[in-house]
């Protein structure tokens, strides 16, 4: 009854509207519990544009992927940076961007994202992977034969390390491996957080969070961080910046830099872990993969070995077609990000086939990738991995059809339009090099044989998180 109510209750042009028998939940449990599931059954019922009530938020969806380019290019009405602020602020304990406190910090700080573009990018690359090579050579120097090791807390280990030390510096105390492994630990325990902190759940009830998250923040406090050695000139930008502005505390100042870091591994970390666990349970992945690493080992006269520093142009590291096709179908079955943008105002949105929707103002309307990576029209068996669905007679493939027709979006684990990662190319590099390393230099195989799969806790937030870690063991390659 109160379902056909409120579609009754709409105005015209509005899409019908799910609202749930729970005042202000609305749909929330059952979304949370599998959005996935949930917005699939609400297309089959009601078609590509709904409306759902969750948690006091009245959420369009649009589901037809060939409609996505109309949201994404209507960035004027349908904004997104506004709702990241208030978000990001939350989480991470800074003021907002948006109050007027801080004229052009938001413009300023997204300025800087020109470092992890074109010739910068190179920069951080290679620094990157110098520092990847120095993990490894650690790693080598304490396997005499074969090491065992949990695969997440692995990739865990060697990703947040190189990626601390590429973004913010080395720590120069003796123990500098340890105090980084320290930041690391406490980083875990928020990050377990973060789906509820981002669901607008008070940080009070959530235990140790708020004693984590003070602690972690007080590691880039300016006299900490000045001790550090090497840091990245996208780091240095921002601390330039932010000193321009008196408003802003030296607590402020230092949760911007802990939200950075997290924004640089909170996804990256569980996307390493994915695409290393499919590789290593289809042989043949693992074999055309390394075979291609060999190959442009041999082909530029480079020697692998933990002595030896291998050095990868950018060029050379875009043209490992297996490599990158096994990194992105991995990305396609593990990411589920939602891609919101608000309405500031009432207003129609017209789309393809003379469709149009009816907005108010502070209306949500989202995409939800997952939706299109996991097509059967679009992936033939979405359900598998096929490390190889990226390539086409030797080539990287890039058109993908549905009912036909072209998708010009067909691939989005880095969000969309406004939205989209500004580090996205930088985390393609590191999650690149990161398995370049791992299988030149080591024989890798899967002590378990147990299935792992997606956690779903983190759903429309990015990459999921795997439901069980997985053992492993490595040796050096002869």
């Amino acid at each position: 009854f109160l379902f056909f109510f409120s579609v009754l209750n709409r105005k015209t042009g509005e899409p019908p509207l799910i609202n749930g028998w729970i005042p202000y939940l609305g749909k929330a449990l059952i979304f949370r519990k599998d959005a996935f599931k949930f917005l699939l059954d609400q297309q089959k019922k009601l078609g590509d544009i709904f409306t759902v009530h969750i948690a006091g938020r009245y959420i369009t969806f649009i589901m037809d992927p060939f409609q996505y380019v109309y949201v994404i290019r209507n960035s004027k009405q349908l904004e997104f940076h506004e709702f990241a602020d208030k978000m990001a602020s939350k989480t991470f304990d800074y003021p907002a961007l948006s109050k007027g406190k801080f004229p052009d910090l938001k413009e300023n700080l997204h300025r800087i994202y020109q470092y992890l573009q074109g010739k910068p990018l190179d920069i951080i690359s290679d620094h990157m992977m110098k520092n990847l090579q120095d993990i490894f050579e650690w790693k080598c120097s304490q396997a005499t034969d074969w090491e065992t090791e949990k695969m997440y807390k692995f990739c865990c280990s060697v990703m947040f390390e190189a990626s601390f030390v590429t973004l913010y510096g080395r720590v120069p105390a003796a123990d500098g491996r340890k105090v980084i492994s320290e930041i690391r630990d406490k980083f875990i325990k928020f990050d377990a957080s973060f789906p509820y902190l981002a669901a607008n759940i008070p940080i009070e009830l959530l235990g140790a969070t708020k004693k984590v998250r003070k602690e972690l923040i007080h590691h880039f406090l300016l006299q900490n961080m000045t001790k550090w050695l090497g840091g990245s000139k996208v780091v240095q930008a921002r601390q330039d910046i932010f000193e321009k502005y008196e408003l802003l505390g030296d607590y402020d100042k230092a949760a911007h830099h802990f939200a950075f870091l997290w924004a640089s591994v909170g996804n990256t970390i569980p996307a390493t872990f994915w695409a290393m666990y499919y590789i290593l349970r289809h042989p043949e992945a693992l074999a055309a993969v390394r075979d291609e690493i060999d190959h442009l080992l041999q082909s530029t006269g480079q020697k692998r070995g933990p002595t030896y520093n291998i050095h990868l142009t950018r060029e050379q590291l875009d043209n490992l077609v297996y490599l990158e096709s096994a990194l992105n179908e991995s990305l396609r079955m593990c990411s589920s990000s939602m891609n919101i943008r608000i309405s500031q105002e009432d207003f129609v949105l017209k789309l393809e086939g003379n469709q149009e929707v009816s907005l108010r103002k502070g209306d949500w309307i989202a995409l939800y990738p997952q939706i299109l990576h996991m097509d059967p029209e679009v992936y033939e068996d979405p359900k598998e991995y096929k490390f190889d669905r990226y390539i086409e007679n030797g080539k990287k493939k890039t058109t993908f059809y549905k009912a036909g027709r072209k998708l010009k979006y067909f691939l989005m684990p880095f969000g969309s339009g406004i939205s989209m990662c500004p580090g996205r190319f930088l985390a393609m590099n590191e999650m690149k090099m990161f398995l370049f390393l791992l299988l030149a230099h080591f024989d890798v195989e899967l002590v378990e044989n147990k299935a792992v799969r997606l956690d779903n806790g983190r759903m429309g937030l990015g990459i999921l998180l795997p439901d069980v870690d997985i053992a492993f063991r490595y040796k050096l390659r002869s």
